[in-house]
């Protein structure tokens, strides 16, 4: 993690975006080239919500959910893994289900759940150089990040990642379902009275729709080795 070397002797990453912007991709292959920590705050709110699920709280009782988020304690993996944690469960493959998804839009406009995960994602990042992805890490979660950078696309483009993602683990959505499930997250996100989905002031505006990967890896990067340069 030493490589980089600002303000607080630690880099802070901030990546935003809507659901199939790309975030984790590029999150995770930033945080590769530059050796540090990737936190996918996406999987903390799933495991809430796969959990809640799983003992049978509706998902429209948001004081039961909220006190369980509050006594929740989430380990989440810094070496290669990237293994999520809960009560010693591994919730990394139980999260990523249609079921969990259009559950976790509800879930995540709790203020007492996202105060609590604010909190658990902030401690994450005071243990050192840390790239973090989600909906309001450059506005709410880490607003004095060293690089913001706010990833997007064509709602065409988001659903069509997602649906090939699903494909591939073996669940069979159809094209036009993805889609419907991408626009109610994207309002729901968008709409919601506690930290709502939006671009910070100062981050990078991203459009990722045709571009490769690698592409916009390498200009995060670049833009990493100038801040290093000028010691923000």
């Amino acid at each position: 993690m030493g490589e980089v070397s600002l303000r607080k002797n630690y880099l802070q990453i901030a990546v935003d975006g809507p659901a199939g912007a790309g975030k984790s991709t590029v999150a995770r292959a930033v945080a590769e080239k530059l050796g540090i920590f990737y936190l996918d705050t996406g999987a903390m709110y799933r495991v809430i919500a796969a959990k809640a699920m799983e003992i049978g709280i509706p998902v429209e009782d948001e004081e039961k959910i909220s006190e369980l988020a509050e006594r929740t304690e989430l380990r989440l993996e810094h070496n290669a893994g990237k293994r999520i944690w809960c009560g010693g469960v591994d919730y990394t493959d139980k999260i990523r289900s249609p079921e969990v998804s259009r559950v976790v839009p509800v879930i995540a406009a709790y203020p007492r759940v996202r105060k609590r995960l604010v909190f658990l994602q902030r401690r994450e990042a005071e243990l050192g150089s840390v790239i973090m992805d989600g909906r309001d890490i450059g506005t709410h979660v880490l607003p004095q990040a060293d690089l913001k950078i706010f990833l997007t696309a064509t709602e065409e483009e988001r659903a069509r990642r997602r649906w090939l993602e699903l494909q591939a683990k073996g669940q069979n959505l159809t094209l036009p379902e993805v889609l419907a499930d991408m626009k109610n997250r994207d309002q729901k996100d968008t709409e919601r009275v506690e930290s709502p989905l939006a671009a910070a002031a100062d981050a990078w505006v991203f459009d990722t729709t045709g571009l490769a990967v690698p592409e916009i890896v390498d200009q995060i990067v670049a833009s990493v080795k100038i801040l290093s340069r000028q010691g923000k």
